[in-house]
């Protein structure tokens, strides 16, 4: 049963070699995160499950101890998901689970075991709320982090261009986060977040579908939009 669920935006840019002379630029965005793992951590969890948007070679399950790398972003940062256990996947974290590890790394988090799940942008509704459904019922006390962006239209200079539809779509997806309101969720509009780049869709989708009958309310914690990308940071318990 899901206990807990931390929501996080996913740019390399919240790692801050990354984002280099930028890096005070998202030093809300981190706190946030950061408080948001917090209120995880409270919930003692049996298991926390790490849901982030992936391309194809980053899908499906990744075991603790999985590794990732900021290198492709020029600079030498490794991360782990968790301690590892056992012989290291080769497989390499996609992007956004190589964020949360990032993370859960500054928290140093060891309170429950860890498993990663790179799910792809286009899946379907109804496939993400079966996935989030299963992911509910793997333990007793499931916790979820949930890591994705809102649209990425938000203005001229944004990587999609200024969209006048991402301001309301970011708007309802803040107040659906904020407000655990897993109906909006489940009912948010699949090809429209995919016209505006909302790289976390699926993913917010996977956690309405474990948040069923948990009766769990929501906070918001965070919600910019600092390079034209939706960031949003919520907490549900």
């Amino acid at each position: 049963m899901l206990v807990a669920a931390a929501v996080c935006p996913c740019p390399p840019l919240l790692v801050p070699p990354v984002a280099a002379g930028a890096a005070p630029e998202l030093d809300g965005a981190r706190a946030a995160c950061t408080d948001a793992l917090g209120v995880l951590a409270a919930a003692r969890p049996d298991r926390l499950v790490v849901v982030g948007p992936a391309e194809q070679s980053g899908r499906g399950p990744h075991p603790q101890g999985a590794r990732g790398s900021f290198r492709g972003f020029g600079v030498d940062v490794d991360v782990r998901l968790g301690p590892e256990r056992g012989p290291v996947p080769e497989r390499p974290l996609p992007t956004s689970l190589a964020v949360a590890a990032w993370l859960l790394d500054r928290i140093d988090w060891s309170d429950a075991p860890i498993e990663g799940l790179g799910v792809g942008e286009p899946l379907e509704p109804e496939r993400c709320i079966q996935t989030g459904r299963g992911i509910a019922a793997r333990a007793e006390r499931v916790a979820l982090l949930v890591m994705g962006d809102a649209s990425a239209c938000r203005t001229l200079k944004a990587p999609g261009y200024l969209d006048e539809r991402a301001a309301p779509f970011d708007a309802e997806v803040a107040r659906a986060l904020g407000a655990a309101d897993v109906a909006a969720l489940q009912a948010l509009d699949a090809e429209l977040a995919y016209e505006l780049k909302a790289s976390g869709r699926a993913c917010w989708q996977v956690l309405a579908g474990a948040a069923e009958g948990a009766d769990l309310g929501g906070s918001l914690l965070y919600e910019d939009a600092p390079y034209g990308v939706g960031y949003v940071v919520a907490t549900w318990s």
